[in-house]
Parts: structure tokens; C-alpha cells; sequence
């Protein structure tokens, strides 16, 4: 098992994993706040690629927030989980409050972060998403399909760390993947890093100022 001394080290890993993008003016590197960002930025770093953010909010099942029943990202692409909405026996129009709640969270979070700069096109380009890990994946499944819905021209997925299952449940949606690891034993996310202290939104703005 590989554990990570921090993100900044997690994120080296990647991109030394992903230098076959470097310098390539058709390729952007998007990452996930809170965390993620801090992996994406260096590798836009190393990689000599533009750097920007997708806020993906996760949809928590009605009485237990704690669990996703799905995510909402800024541009109001929603994206629920099947298994889940159908085991709590949810429609739709049940989570509907809870969505609107997470698409304004997540508008107020994507002004703060970029502070009024337009977001990059993604028209016919190469997108890397990038997060510090993921368990359920809800929030990565969201930001996949709103970077399809603003024309990536391919995805690929770059993750220090992933349960197994994760690559193939992802697999027809993306065009590339970077998993470090797949542990078969994942308690959560923040077990597989030495420091995993919690990244706050104006160590965001100052990463996506500094690219």
C-alpha cells in the first residue's frame, strides 16, 4: 500500500504518471475543491497546463445527508445514483429542495474561487480531472458528465487513490484513467495520506491565482 505524505506529493506522483500530456496546448487540468485542487495544481504546474475548477456538490439522501443519492454541479448538471435512489424508493422530484440547495452552494463556491474570470473552454479538449481520491465517487461521476456536457473532447481521470470497483464502474465514461492505487481495504479517503489537513477555500483562490 502506498500512502502519501500530502496532497502536493500526491499530486507530484500524478503528474510525473501523466507526462505524456505535458505542454500540450489542446489539454487542461481541472481539479475538484477542495482538495483536489491542491493535486491539480501541480500537476498543471509540472505539466506547464492551464489550471481550473469544476465544484461538484454531492446529494445526500433526505434525513442522511451523510450518504450520496447523487451530485449537482455548478452548471446544473445533476447526476443521481440509481442503485441508491431506487433502494430508498426516491424519484427525481424527491431531492429536488436538496438540489437546488447544493446548485446555489456550488455557484457561490465557483464565483469565489475563479472571483468573476470566465471558465475555461473545454470545447474538443483533452480534460485531466483530478482529485485527492475518491470513495463513493459521486461527486467525480458529476463533474465527468458536466465536462461532457461543455464538450471535452476527451476525459481522463487522474486519482491517487480509488476502491476497487471504482475503474470499471467509471470506465465507459472516460477516455483515460491514472489510479495510483486500488486498495481492496479503503476506510476513507484521508487513511492512505500522512496529512490530510483540510484544505480551506482561500488556499483555492490563491492556487488558481498563482496559474
Amino acid at each position: 500500500m502506498i500512502r502519501f505524505k500530502d496532497r502536493k506529493q500526491a499530486g507530484k506522483l500524478l503528474a510525473d504518471a501523466l507526462q505524456g500530456y505535458a505542454n500540450k496546448p489542446d489539454t487542461i487540468v481541472i481539479g475538484l475543491p477542495r482538495g483536489g485542487v491542491v493535486l491539480a495544481y501541480e500537476i498543471a504546474q509540472k505539466l506547464n497546463l492551464p489550471l481550473d475548477v469544476i465544484v461538484p456538490r454531492k446529494v445526500g439522501v433526505p434525513l442522511q445527508p451523510e450518504l450520496a443519492v447523487g451530485a449537482v454541479t455548478e452548471d446544473g448538471t445533476v447526476l443521481f445514483n440509481d442503485h441508491v435512489m431506487l433502494k430508498f424508493g426516491l424519484k427525481p422530484e424527491d431531492v429536488q429542495n436538496i438540489v437546488n440547495k447544493e446548485l446555489q452552494e456550488s455557484q457561490r463556491r465557483i464565483a469565489m474561487f475563479r472571483k468573476g474570470k470566465p471558465p475555461l473552454d473545454l470545447h474538443n479538449k483533452k480534460v485531466v480531472l483530478v482529485d485527492d481520491g475518491v470513495a463513493t465517487g459521486a461527486t467525480m461521476r458529476a463533474a465527468i458528465a458536466s465536462a461532457e456536457k461543455r464538450g471535452a473532447q476527451e476525459i481522463i481521470l487522474a486519482l491517487p487513490v480509488a476502491p476497487i470497483g471504482f475503474k470499471e464502474a467509471v470506465r465507459s465514461n472516460v477516455d483515460g484513467m491514472v489510479i495510483l492505487q486500488e486498495p481492496v481495504f479503503f476506510p476513507a479517503v484521508g487513511y492512505f495520506y500522512d496529512d490530510f489537513t483540510q484544505v480551506e477555500d482561500d488556499q483555492v483562490v490563491k492556487l488558481l491565482d498563482m496559474k
